[in-house]
């Protein structure tokens, strides 16, 4: 117990700092304020995470991450994804499941709902993200051809006809995801801002798919290459957002559609996540996982820990 002198220190103190700071003390950052996770993108370190499951579950949990976002099954069976997560107590809150596989034992939009659905409750996942728009069977690169430079070219050519089919897609499988107990997203890119007959493939996609069944994940890295101000849109579609990639890019980055940008960890680029943060937790946004696409100034484990310790300081 304090005695009156030492109370009387411990004011005056504290009224000092105010006075010398012109702030109060500081309170929980933005993630324990709001009792969240800060998550992780696998995608982030994919390439450590085939070659050494736990040992890179360790170094995320020893970086402080609690929620991964997988991206497919990153050539593990669910089994040993959940036997992994388990042992070094993280858990997995998302998925990335394209259209089609990716490769032998990858999961599928398109496929078998209900053994989709069995993986998904062995991994303790609810929440499926479509990560890109997908491109038409058989189509490939001309030779020398850069996959952004053929992947602008096909969608591009196909008008609103594509984002029209994409977003029926995403009804009808959201509807099949939702008597198994699991909800359907949409992650952008900066394709979905390129115009379109007089609109975007994005505003395409929330015009014409069901705000009860399918909801966003924005990666704030992407929105920002294609020249569009992520805060504005997390305000104008205020409830359909739940997601978000914290991803920063360097104001080198010119705007593009045509999967362009220059990266960088988080809070060392131009995005205002202080700002941010709060925005897209007001308009819905429960789920924000760190993600940075190459090339990188320093091992990626490095560079998302200095992310994570940037996010663990925000107010």
């Amino acid at each position: 117990m304090l005695n009156r002198r030492q109370a009387l220190q411990l004011a005056l103190g504290t009224t000092a700092a105010t006075l010398v700071t012109g702030l109060p003390a500081a309170g929980p950052g933005f993630f324990a304020q709001h009792k969240l996770a800060i998550g992780v993108q696998l995608y982030t370190v994919t390439e450590a995470a085939q070659k050494d499951l736990h040992g890179s579950f360790e170094k995320l949990a020893k970086i402080g991450f609690k929620a991964i976002e997988l991206a497919g099954f990153h050539g593990h069976s669910p089994a040993e994804l959940r036997a992994a997560a388990d042992h070094f107590g993280l858990k997995y809150t998302g998925i990335h499941v394209g259209a089609a596989a990716r490769g032998p034992g990858e999961p599928a939009l398109s496929g078998d709902i209900g053994k989709l659905a069995a993986q998904m409750h062995l991994l303790g996942i609810k929440d499926v993200t479509l990560p890109m728009i997908a491109l038409p069977e058989g189509a490939a690169p001309a030779q020398g051809e850069s996959f952004p430079a053929f992947f602008a070219r096909v969608i591009g050519g196909m008008g609103k006809d594509v984002w029209q089919r994409t977003a029926a897609f995403l009804n009808e499988r959201a509807e099949l995801l939702a008597k198994e107990g699991l909800t359907l997203s949409y992650h952008n890119h900066n394709i979905e801002f390129a115009p379109v007959a007089g609109t975007t493939g994005w505003d395409i996609l929330f015009a014409e798919t069901d705000p009860k069944r399918v909801s966003f994940e924005m990666d704030a890295g992407w929105v920002a290459a294609a020249g569009q101000d992520p805060i504005a849109l997390l305000k104008r579609h205020a409830g359909r957002i739940r997601q978000m990639h914290v991803k920063d890019i360097r104001a080198t980055t010119k705007t593009n559609f045509v999967l362009q940008q220059d990266p960088t960890e988080v809070g060392s680029g131009k995005l205002p996540w202080a700002q941010m943060l709060p925005a897209a937790y007001e308009t819905g946004v429960r789920h924000f996982y760190v993600e940075q696409e190459p090339p990188y100034t320093m091992d990626r484990f490095d560079a998302i820990a200095k992310s994570f310790r940037h996010l663990s300081t925000l107010g």
